[in-house]
């Protein structure tokens, strides 16, 4: 691997929160820093370094053709990853079953140890696994719910958790107690206060998606949490759309049970993912495949999943060495810039409605908009046939519109391109509009 693909260290906070140049760049890019940038900046100052973010965008494969603003859904994997990813692969098949489990196999509990430093809590409270949707389903089954016992969750929770819940509802008659929220909103005390106001001496988990996948909502989970655990509730957090994009630890949010998709945000392999039980909770949720001790504490019996990619698996771990080279302060703010760059820009157009806070403690990089008049689909048609900007529609109870989601591999030159898209658009539909009328 040559000196240009080495990872270049992240360096400390310092006590004023600025954030230093790394100590080792690709060598064309540090010839191109000025003398004058390499003192200590912000993560919001870094977040408009142009040069910085030009070389992580050169480390992507990304189509320059297609402009793909749907990262909400699974993001790409920067070259590194792909090649470890690649090199593990072929690895595997000079011998499987030696180099899969005698092997690469070995790997896992350094690949633990590095995820839980990432998420700042004990590698005995950490699963790998295959996504956010098998993390949570673990917690959902395994739990020891009976008849009766109620559950606070929303309808604006992701779908396959939704499922998990009714499912366990029709087997074991548990009661859904689902609250409809009304966002976007900028108003923690409301958002905690609905959540609350549903709590009763019967209900035995509140569920919280910590960023809400159709419009970008951030809920305040640690508030919520503190709230349901003065009472006794149990709290599984959702954070699908938020590990390796916020900048956070996983015992900040308060919660018992957390599970992600490092596929998302952290660029990790496709089919890559992560759970966590606070140690103390792990003897108490069954596992969910087959386990010799599936009611023992130890994190590992989630992870019963028979012969799964090892390849996969083992690239995660340079895709956290890929994160940490960035920084999660960095990211973040980057991200966050990049989303509110295009919706400052689009907001007053004629028939343009936002859905997603441009305020960082409410929104991530995911937000939605809608144009008046237009269903989503249509919208989101025209993106991608006349702009060959790759976007996804939202229908799911009252929220219509199309999702745009950045990463840190665009510019605002991409995104200008789809200010102009959005621009023609809406300015198209106002002149049929008007002559409707």
């Amino acid at each position: 691997m040559s000196s240009r693909r080495t990872f270049f260290r992240q360096t400390a906070v310092a006590a004023t929160g600025a954030l230093t140049l790394p100590s080792f760049l690709p060598e064309a890019f540090a010839k191109s820093i000025p003398s004058a940038d390499m003192g200590q900046k912000s993560a919001t100052e870094w977040a408009q370094d142009e040069d910085f973010w030009a070389w992580v965008k050169s480390e992507y494969t990304v189509s320059p053709t297609i402009l793909n603003l749907n990262n909400g859904g699974v993001c790409p994997q920067p070259k590194v990853v792909q090649d470890a990813h690649i090199r593990f692969y072929q690895y595997c098949n000079e011998a499987p079953s030696y180099y899969m489990w005698r092997i690469l196999d070995q790997g896992r509990e350094s690949l633990r140890a590095k995820l839980a430093d990432l998420g700042g809590c004990s590698p005995e409270e950490i699963a790998i696994n295959r996504n956010a949707t098998e993390g949570l389903n673990t917690v959902i089954f395994g739990l020891n719910l009976k008849a009766g016992d109620e559950i606070v969750l929303t309808k604006q929770d992701y779908p396959n958790m939704l499922n998990a819940w009714k499912q366990r509802e029709k087997r074991d008659g548990i009661k859904l107690v689902f609250l409809d929220l009304d966002l976007p909103s900028e108003n923690d005390d409301v958002l905690v206060d609905t959540f609350v106001k549903a709590f009763t001496s019967k209900t035995k988990v509140v569920h919280v998606t910590h960023l809400v996948n159709w419009v970008g909502q951030v809920l305040p989970v640690r508030k919520i949490a503190d709230e349901a655990h003065k009472r006794g509730i149990e709290v599984i957090a959702d954070g699908a759309h938020s590990f390796a994009l916020f900048d956070f630890k996983i015992p900040d949010l308060g919660a018992d049970y957390y599970a992600t998709s490092l596929h998302k945000w952290l660029c990790a392999p496709f089919g890559s993912g992560m759970l966590y039980i606070r140690q103390p909770k792990i003897k108490n949720v069954w596992a969910l495949l087959s386990n010799n001790e599936p009611d023992g504490p130890d994190i590992r019996k989630f992870e019963s999943l028979g012969t799964r990619s090892f390849a996969s698996e083992m690239a995660i771990g340079t895709a956290v060495d890929f994160h940490n080279s960035i920084g999660s302060a960095r990211k973040f703010a980057r991200a966050h810039y990049l989303k509110n760059y295009w919706m400052e820009r689009v907001k007053d157009l004629p028939g343009v409605k936002l859905h997603t806070s441009l305020k960082p403690e409410f929104a991530g990089a995911v937000a939605l908009f809608s144009i008046d008049g237009m269903k989503a689909s249509e919208v989101d048609g025209q993106l991608m046939n006349k702009y060959k900007i790759h976007t996804t529609t939202i229908d799911w109870e009252h929220f219509h519109g199309v999702r745009v989601t950045p990463h840190v591999y665009h510019s605002p030159k991409d995104l200008d391109r789809l200010v102009t898209a959005i621009s023609a658009i809406s300015e198209k539909q106002a002149v049929a509009s008007k002559k409707k009328s």
